[in-house]
């Protein structure tokens, strides 16, 4: 769907990203995606900042029944999702961060 898009094409999660930093400026700021392939989608990533990905997910509204867990890297990263509309377009937010390794008894890992 990429091939031949204008700036206009992808206006809207343009205009939400205006919109969030207006009403949430003083949130933790993410790493922000706009993508032609998904062109009504705005991408909110937070890496090893889970944090920010719960301040955000708050201020959307987003309820935590709707988060989604999974591990990536062969466990080592732990991976939250969430999606929501807001303002027209669909904010998805991601969360990575490490996943802390067991401490057994007697100190080793």
């Amino acid at each position: 769907m990429s091939e031949n898009l204008t700036l206009d094409d992808v206006a809207v999660p343009l205009r939400t990203l205006r919109l969030l930093a207006a009403d949430f400026g003083h949130l933790p700021a993410p790493d922000v995606h706009v993508s032609t392939t998904y062109p009504e989608r705005l991408e909110l990533a937070f890496h090893d900042d889970l944090p920010g990905f719960e301040t955000w997910r708050e201020a959307l509204g987003i309820v935590p029944d709707a988060v989604t867990y999974r591990e990536q890297g062969d466990g080592r990263t732990r991976v939250l999702r969430a999606s929501v509309e807001h303002a027209g377009a669909v904010v998805r937010l991601t969360g990575f961060a490490d996943v802390v390794a067991p401490v057994l008894a007697g100190g080793a890992a």
